[in-house]
């Protein structure tokens, strides 16, 4: 299914752990790295196509994230001749794509690379949100770098253990015995 212009719908995904690392997918067979994506499929939603390549690429379920945010618009990025087939070159021109940011919220044990046939990925990792895009594939670079410009408005800071705030409390009001919340030791230390 392509648009007018011979761009074919599609979505991209860049998940989120608790400290705001990106998942980071290593291509089947390949030594580059990439976000997951995929088609939207006649009838379906972005949000609809986000959840089954989720599903089907890293193993992940709605019940396993939370949608943080999306690019407002699309974005297109044109693939070279080189890699499109013939029967279809002169038609096809490339992806545009709706981004999703998404909270993971289940456990790293729950994704699962192999859900098909034909995996995309072969090795996950977790990195800083603002990945090195010079082990993407050149053509894809942009749009990645505008996904991540666009998203990062949604980022929150990430969650710190181990901290109390006072709030609307001045130092001098503390009792002197509170102190912040520690892990215990246990006897054996």
């Amino acid at each position: 299914m392509l648009d007018r212009e011979g761009f074919r719908p599609n979505v991209g995904i860049i998940l989120l752990n608790a400290q705001n690392e990106v998942w980071w997918g290593k291509r089947v067979r390949e030594h580059s790295w990439q976000f997951p994506q995929g088609g939207i499929k006649f009838g379906e939603t972005p949000e609809q196509a986000m959840f089954r390549e989720l599903e089907e690429e890293v193993g992940l379920r709605a019940e396993h994230v939370k949608i943080i945010g999306r690019t407002r618009d699309w974005l297109r990025y044109e693939v070279p001749d080189h890699f499109i087939k013939r029967e279809i070159r002169g038609h096809y021109r490339g992806q545009k794509q709706i981004w999703f940011l998404l909270r993971m919220v289940g456990r790293d044990c729950d994704v699962n690379l192999r859900m098909t046939e034909h995996p995309e990925f072969d090795a996950w990792r977790w990195h800083e949100y603002w990945v090195p895009l010079d082990v993407v594939i050149e053509f894809k670079r942009d749009v990645y770098q505008r996904a991540l410009q666009e998203l990062s408005r949604f980022l929150s800071r990430p969650a710190q253990q181990n901290t109390t705030r006072y709030l609307r409390q001045t130092h001098a009001s503390r009792k002197a015995d509170e102190t912040p919340h520690q892990e215990k030791k246990s006897d054996n230390e």
